[in-house]
């Protein structure tokens, strides 16, 4: 057959010799894999179009020595060539070409050249040989020795080639031309970068004369007697004279059952079942012997288990299972989604470490040695097909006969690769490609072929009439009120959410409202946030997002949604998924501790409780319980632990950690906490007899006493000058402000519009120079000032300053509350300190960022940090570094001098930047933000919260808000530190 680049732009081509389908098991002779890699120097050819491609590169004549050199794995446009495109719905070549399914860009339809040269190690020679790409992106056609072998598309699952009768023992040259765009273009319209290329490995394998070519692999679990069922089929091909042995052997090598076939179902009397929480793992064997001389073995890894569906539920092993889990793309800042087993490695850590216990495959099958690391350390996946039209989705695949085959055809290379894994446990028919009969077809295959798993596919929302095709109830970024709508009224099936909490930048606010409906219905089964990691790159050293390589059309930032960053840090928002996906709920109360074991395997065994009590940052005593509960059950612990004497406010906390070190964290890693906070009285401030000097001027009045001095400017309206000890530590006058910069969620809602004037209140007031009150009373002095707003309606606020005669401030604003003019983004009083001042501890919830209403993975206590560190490298600057209930916050530079600000009667909101809130808003990336000059201290009544049901639209939940109508008041202390 003659390669045609026909075939780019004809739907019904996606595969031309290429092998069918098979699973992922292992194969070796004598312990050996018959294995070579191609990985590594590639000789390679850059054109932007098919025209001016060297099209005879492939013949062995041809002399590629002046092709460059490029890495294999890898993508094309993250070494040199070309350059990455972010976008999200819309496809590429939107506004260069217009074009309709199944039509291809003419004008640029980059290509790829590449050359290998190699010889054969000897393992494989004289063996039946295979060529395989793990992942090509998007089309590719490939030649031997000057020998067309095949063509193939499906970037995220395997193309694997026969080669032997062009295979030579040296000097082979295998060249590959990789085409950008083509009819898999069209069904990978994934909300991610554009790349293209061989970005996964590359290796031959060779077969024996006798081969297990497949393994399809079933292990049913009776969890009412915990007996265990082995289904095995196998294919096995080449010479029929063969013995089989199926071996089966535990986690420590113990064989549990040996037979001689290398097909049928056995039944074994007890066996451990695998879960996420305990993913125990069976070793199966299949032995082909040949004259009594193993041929092969084949090898794959078992997980007893049962999902199923029971009155409607989703259960495993008989148990109801809830999702705690994130949408994950393959990713990696400096390769694209040409990543390396230790990334996904630091991934499943991360995500076992932080309480997340699913994911779903976003959109598209992953490599093979992820479902293995899942497998072994515990994580339930959701395996999505590669199939997105987001772009078209009412046009393709729809119901068109043409698009029928490419899509069964993806369906099938991932079942068939993925089937033996016992962490999938549910298939899914892509994203965001409407729904039709050519998505109702691949639903009843799996469903065909696999009836040990459950179909999901969240499309079929926009075409009820295809209702029945999947298993359960799955929408993408539904409001907490409509998901309770819809379990009010459900006919069967349960709920999931596929995307919900969209976390781009300063994001998650209101998760616990999703969290809590796990509790309310029985048929809400938990969700998969947006996302896991910021799809982010380097560029010059630093982190950037769509449209910073010139990418034009681009959704700029609309890739950094991840609740840990493109470098796989952690950002604050992990916080919260912690503590609400823990599968332990514990409350303290009067001494008691109450735990609820919400694991439906585990007991507690395995945990300690630690209990502490605090005052402040002071320890006053501390303990450790051990108790097992079982899952399920609910468990006391009386702690001994009393408050003896004193007032103020004491907190015990209890932290609940692993006693022992696991595969995926250390001994005294904690799962959980709760606490009880007790105030005993208020402390109050014994007032101090001083005497200082008020000085009366025209323009300022001053208070001057021992170590301290003070003025306040009366046409600037505020302290102009604090000093302790001679050191002066403010700037400018403190300013009252209504703004904040604008979060991505607050963009896409709208909020910038609708909030215009409260940017303007705290910007341009006006001092009523009239209205300034002055008291002098016997041992301080009262001054308050007035401000007009230019809102419409206009209102006024005042500042009071109280300058005790012994140094300390009391400073109280107050809002009065103001009808018609929607919500405040935020009520409070700006500092500009000096630069230096750049480290602050502060006792409020912590340790992280957060907001109100994303503070249920906060606890109370005394933390510390820096301006610096506290800036949250989101990419686009941003609202960021608040803590809600602080009582106190000290601001100090290296040699501890600064300034402590207590509050009142009610804690407020702070942070501690290096930037203003102006500055962050008028922002786009980090690097923009000059060296920091100041210090900026915001001490806040009250701010709204982030939101983050969804980013182009959802409000931040109404109780949340706050309204205008409502006064708010501000007060605080502040003594030298």
């Amino acid at each position: 057959m003659e390669p045609t680049l026909n075939w780019l732009a004809d739907p019904e081509v996606f595969a031309v010799n290429r092998e069918t389908a098979h699973s992922d098991h292992i194969c070796t002779v004598n312990g050996q894999q018959l294995k070579q890699s191609l990985n590594g120097t590639w000789k390679f050819r850059y054109t932007q179009q098919p025209a001016l491609r060297p099209a005879d590169f492939y013949l062995p004549q041809m002399d590629c020595a002046d092709f460059d050199d490029i890495q294999v794995p890898g993508h094309i446009q993250l070494q040199g060539y070309g350059k990455p495109q972010y976008v999200n719905t819309q496809y590429p070549w939107e506004g260069y070409e217009q074009l309709t399914p199944p039509q291809i860009p003419q004008k640029h339809n980059p290509v790829g050249s590449y050359i290998r040269y190699f010889n054969v190690d000897t393992a494989l020679l004289g063996k039946e040989t295979f060529l395989s790409f793990q992942g090509v992106e998007t089309a590719f056609f490939v030649w031997l020795n000057g020998h067309f072998v095949g063509y193939a598309e499906d970037s995220f699952t395997p193309s694997e080639f026969r080669i032997t009768p062009y295979l030579q023992e040296k000097n082979n040259k295998l060249a590959v031309e990789v085409y950008r765009y083509s009819t898999a273009s069209w069904l990978e319209d994934q909300d991610f970068w554009r790349f293209s290329g061989i970005f996964r490995e590359v290796y031959l394998y060779a077969i024996p004369r006798i081969h297990v070519r497949d393994m399809h692999v079933t292990a049913d679990y009776n969890y009412e007697n915990g007996c265990g069922t082995l289904s095995v089929q196998t294919d096995i091909i080449g010479d029929t004279s063969y013995q089989a042995q199926l071996t089966l052997t535990d986690a420590n090598g113990q064989t549990v059952l040996q037979v001689n076939a290398a097909n049928g179902t056995f039944a074994l009397p007890k066996v451990h079942p695998w879960s996420a929480e305990r993913p125990y793992l069976y070793t199966l064997h299949i032995t082909l012997l040949c004259k009594d001389t193993i041929a092969e073995t084949a090898e794959t890894m078992v997980g007893f288990r049962r999902f199923e569906l029971k009155n409607g539920i989703m259960c495993l092993n008989g148990k109801r299972i809830l999702f705690h889990g994130v949408n994950r793309h393959e990713w990696n800042a400096h390769h694209g989604r040409c990543i390396t087993e230790a990334d996904m490695l630091q991934d499943i850590l991360t995500l076992k470490q932080n309480n997340i216990n699913a994911v779903r495959t976003s959109h598209y099958p992953n490599q093979t040695q992820w479902y293995r690391l899942c497998d072994a350390y515990g994580i339930y996946l959701i395996d999505e097909t590669n199939l997105e039209t987001h772009g078209a989705n009412t046009l393709v695949p729809a119901s068109r006969p043409e698009w029928l085959g490419a899509v069964l055809d993806r369906a099938r290379s991932m079942f068939e690769r993925d089937k033996n894994h016992p962490s999938v446990l549910i298939w899914s028919c892509g994203n965001e490609s409407d729904c039709g009969d050519d998505i109702a077809a691949m639903a009843a295959y799996f469903h065909e072929a696999d009836p040990t798993r459950l179909v999901h596919y969240e499309g079929l929302f926009w075409r009820r009439e295809y209702d029945h095709i999947t298993d359960m109830e799955s929408r993408m970024y539904a409001k907490p009120h409509d998901i309770t709508a819809y379990l009010e009224q459900r006919t069967g099936k349960p709920y999931i959410s596929c995307e919900y909490m969209h976390a781009m930048g300063n994001s998650l606010g209101g998760m616990h409202l999703y969290t809590a409906l796990e509790d309310a219905y029985e048929a809400y089964q938990g969700g998969f946030i947006w996302d896991y990691m910021d799809q982010s790159l380097y560029k010059d050293g630093k982190l950037v997002y769509g449209g910073d390589f010139d990418d034009r059309q681009t959704d700029y930032g609309f890739c950094t949604n991840g609740i840990v960053y493109g470098d796989r840090r952690c950002s604050p928002k992990i916080q919260e998924v912690k503590q609400l996906y823990s599968s332990l709920r514990m409350e303290l109360k009067n001494g008691l501790l109450t735990i609820d074991n919400r694991n439906l395997f585990t007991d507690t065994s395995g945990y300690v409780f630690c209990i502490t009590l605090a005052q402040e940052d002071q320890v006053l005593g501390k303990e450790n319980h051990r108790l097992t509960i079982a899952p399920g059950m609910k468990g006391t612990i009386h702690t001994s632990l009393q408050i003896l004497e004193g007032d103020g406010e004491y907190v015990f906390t209890v932290s609940a950690q692993l006693a022992e070190d696991t595969p995926w964290a250390k001994a005294g890693h904690e799962l959980a906490f709760a606490q009880e906070i007790i105030t005993r009285k208020e402390k109050k401030a014994t007032p101090v007899s001083a005497e200082a000097e008020v000085a009366w001027g025209g323009f300022c009045v001053g208070i001057h006493g021992k170590d301290f001095s003070m003025l306040f400017d009366y046409k600037e309206g505020g302290l102009s000058s604090l000093v302790y000890k001679g050191v002066e530590y403010i700037t400018r006058v403190p300013n009252i402000s209504f703004f904040r910069a604008f979060t991505d969620n607050d963009r896409g809602a709208g909020y910038p519009h609708a909030m215009a004037q409260w940017q303007m209140a705290g910007k341009y007031p006006k001092l009523r120079s009239d209205a300034i009150e002055k008291q002098l009373l016997s041992d301080r002095l009262e001054i308050t000032f007035v401000f007009d707003t230019p809102t419409v309606p206009s209102f006024a606020y005042k500042v009071r300053y109280t300058a005790w005669f012994d140094g300390h401030l009391d400073v109280e604003a107050q809002y009065p509350g103001v009808k018609g003019l929607g919500s405040i983004p935020v009520f409070a009083m700006d500092w500009k300190l000096k630069q230096q001042l750049n480290a602050f501890t502060f006792y409020g919830l912590g340790p992280d960022e957060n907001y109100i209403d994303r503070c249920s993975g906060a606890r109370l206590g005394v933390f510390s940090s820096t301006a610096k560190e506290n800036l949250t490298p989101y990419l686009n600057p941003q609202e960021c570094g608040n803590r809600t209930s602080v009582r106190y916050v000290r601001v100090y530079d290296a040699e501890g001098k600064g300034l402590q600000f207590t509050a009142a009667n009610q804690p407020f909101e702070m942070s501690v930047l290096p930037y203003s809130a102006y500055e962050l808003d008028h922002a786009l990336h980090l690097e923009e933000l000059s060296a920091p000059t100041y210090t900026w201290l915001r001490l806040a009544a009250k701010q709204m919260g982030v939101g983050g049901d969804d980013s182009w639209g959802a409000p931040v939940h109404e109780e949340f808000l706050l309204p205008s109508e409502y006064p708010m008041t501000l007060a605080f202390t502040i003594t030298p530190l």
